[in-house]
Formats: C-alpha cells, sequence, structure tokens
C-alpha cells in the first residue's frame, strides 16, 4: 500500500476553510492542554470517540498517564493546530491520508522514534509510516436498508435507479467518504476522478438527492435509526455500528470499487507530552486494543498482525484484499477540494 505524499501547500482558500471549520469548532468545548502525565488525542466524533475513550484511556491509564480524547474532524484538527502551532491543542492527530499530507506540507507533525513503540514490529510494514502508524483501514461503499430498498450495484445505480428515488443521503465534499464516492461517480460520468462538474450536474438532474444531503455521517446515521432515509455512503464501521444496534443494515462494494482510507495516528509538533503520546500510540496499536476495535460496534480491521479478523469483518474484507481496494489520488483531491465544497454547497443551497 502505497500512501501517496505528493507535495503540496496549502493554498489561502483552503486555509479559509480550514479556519472556518476552526470558528465552527470552536463554539465547542475546547479541552484544556494536558499537564505532565496527561495527553489530548483527537479522534473523530462519533465511534470512533466512544471507542477510543472506551479502549485506550484504561490502557493510556495502566503506562501511568492520564488521555484526554478530544473529538474532531480531521480538517477541524488541522484548524486548531494552524491556529496555534506554538502551543497545540491536541498532541495527537488522527488523520487519512488526504489531511496528513497538508499537515506535513505545513510543518503540524513530527517523525516518529518507532523505539519507543514496543508494538511496532507488530505492525504489517505497509502500516509503519514514518510519521505515525496506520491504526485502521476504513473500507467504504454504501450502507442500505435492505427491508426497503434493493441491494444497490453501486454509486450509479442511486441515480439511474428508480428504486433509490428520494432515498439517499450524502454529505458535502468535506467528508472523505463522500469525496472518495464523488471522485468515482466523476470517472464514471465524466473524463476522470477530477471532473467533478459532471457530478455537480448529475445532481443537477436529479434535485431528489439534493434534498437528501446532509453535514455528516453522523447525521446520516441518526436519519437511518429513524428511517428517514434508506441509503448512505458510508464505511463498514457504519454499517457495523447499526447491526449493534439492532437495526437492519447491509453493506455494498459498489461495482467499481471500494475506496479505502488507511487512519493513521501523527505526532504534533510541538507537543509537550511525548512520554504520554508515545504510550497511547503504542496502545493504539496493541493486540490488546486492537482485538476489542474488531469486536461489535466497532469492527475496525486490525494493523496489528498478531489479531485475528473476525467473521464480521471477513465479510467486508480480508488481509488479502486490502490491496485491491482503491486508493485515491489525495494529492489531487486536496488541490482542488476548496473549490468543490464551494461549487457543491452553492448547489445544495440552490
Amino acid at each position: 500500500m502505497v500512501h501517496d505524499m505528493t507535495t503540496m501547500k496549502l493554498t489561502r482558500r483552503q486555509f479559509g476553510f480550514l479556519a472556518a471549520g476552526a470558528a465552527a469548532a470552536g463554539l465547542l468545548p475546547i479541552p484544556a492542554r494536558a499537564a505532565n502525565g496527561s495527553m489530548v488525542a483527537a479522534t473523530f466524533p462519533g465511534n470512533w470517540e466512544d471507542a477510543y475513550r472506551r479502549v485506550l484511556t484504561p490502557l493510556v491509564s495502566q503506562a501511568g498517564f492520564d488521555l484526554t480524547i478530544a473529538p474532531a474532524l480531521a480538517q477541524d484538527q488541522l484548524a486548531k493546530v494552524m491556529a496555534s502551532p506554538g502551543s497545540p491543542a491536541y498532541d495527537t492527530l488522527l488523520m487519512s491520508p488526504g489531511q496528513m499530507a497538508i499537515a506535513l506540507e505545513n510543518d503540524l507533525i513530527q517523525k516518529i522514534d518507532t523505539s519507543r513503540l514496543a508494538n511496532w514490529s507488530k505492525l504489517d510494514p505497509a502500516f509503519q509510516g514514518e510519521y505515525g502508524p496506520t491504526v485502521t483501514v476504513e473500507v467504504n461503499g454504501i450502507a442500505y436498508n435492505p427491508n426497503l430498498v434493493p441491494a444497490p450495484k453501486g454509486y450509479a445505480d442511486l441515480f439511474e435507479n428508480p428504486a433509490f428515488a428520494g432515498k439517499v443521503s450524502w454529505t458535502g465534499f468535506g467528508s472523505n467518504t463522500a469525496v472518495m464516492a464523488y471522485t468515482q461517480l466523476a470517472s464514471i460520468y465524466g473524463s476522470g476522478p477530477d471532473d467533478m462538474e459532471a457530478v455537480f450536474k448529475l445532481f443537477a438532474d436529479h434535485p431528489e438527492n439534493l434534498a437528501g444531503v446532509v453535514d455528516s455521517t453522523n447525521s446520516q446515521m441518526s436519519l437511518y435509526q429513524q428511517g428517514e432515509i434508506a441509503v448512505f455512503m458510508c464505511s463498514t464501521g457504519n454499517v457495523a455500528k447499526l447491526k449493534s444496534l439492532g437495526l437492519n443494515a447491509e453493506f455494498v462494494h459498489p461495482e467499481t470499487g471500494s475506496p479505502a482510507a488507511p487512519v493513521n495516528i501523527h505526532l504534533t509538533k510541538g507537543s509537550a507530552n511525548l512520554d504520554a503520546a508515545y504510550a497511547y500510540m503504542d496502545a493504539a496499536i496493541s493486540m490488546a486494543a486492537q482485538e476489542q476495535l474488531t469486536l461489535p460496534p466497532t469492527e475496525m480491521f486490525p494493523t496489528n498482525m498478531d489479531v485475528a479478523l473476525t467473521p464480521g469483518i471477513e465479510a467486508f474484507v480480508t488481509r488479502d484484499t486490502i490491496p485491491s481496494l482503491v486508493y485515491p489520488d489525495w494529492a489531487m483531491i486536496n488541490k482542488n477540494r476548496a473549490d468543490w465544497i464551494r461549487a457543491f454547497d452553492a448547489l445544495v443551497a440552490g
């Protein structure tokens, strides 16, 4: 697996997008800077936040440190750290390659000392990044309710098959899950993965899909539970969570291939809590943690080679199929993302 680290600099437009994210995040409680012997770890909100607080907090405590889990989307993590690089809001970041490229090119993260990670050798070499370990690979596709709709063949089916009209929810280009789906739609209906004009036209020609645009996957999860939607773009973890709640939910690998995003922990430059940060990072890749995280309601793919895949995970992906998943060109996405966000938001607003 190759993490494409093509160089790119943060443009003024991109910084404006991130700053807006920071302003919005500023409305939420901001974790206090960690004192000696403790640290603040950024994690994604929702399922990730709950799982990491439940599983990693006691493991880090056993190592002698206090752990504060701070939920934030990746773009908001970037914005907060960029707003105060000398005193970063987080000691570690949780990101996929798209945001990692921005963090690296803006000098927000540092190379790790792998000798401080007792579990480093347990990782498949593909998951041993010089800027931090890969803790899972999120496999993306389509969630659907078999009580309400047939199994979709892929992304195009959601626009072309009348059975899905008015029952599909989408999110904006700030979502990695969404943008990976949109690059595939751009290849289907346009000249390639960067031809978003074809995607915008597709939505304009199918206004019922525009009506289903919401702000986040968490919102889609709530709408699904309430029976207000039957289909949305998701990771396998989202479906595992829905199943754990007793809901009828199934996952479809799109016929064009399942987009995938490695999820990495990064050490923030300027962290004053390195001992605690390394203890947290080591806990996240440990067998003790990853065995728990393979179970419902998370069912995360384990990157520790000593952890067996559960039948639930193997129903979606195996170690042999991981390299064959679709890994997007994040340098291309980052270059265009701010313009895509603005154009799509305008389309949704009418």
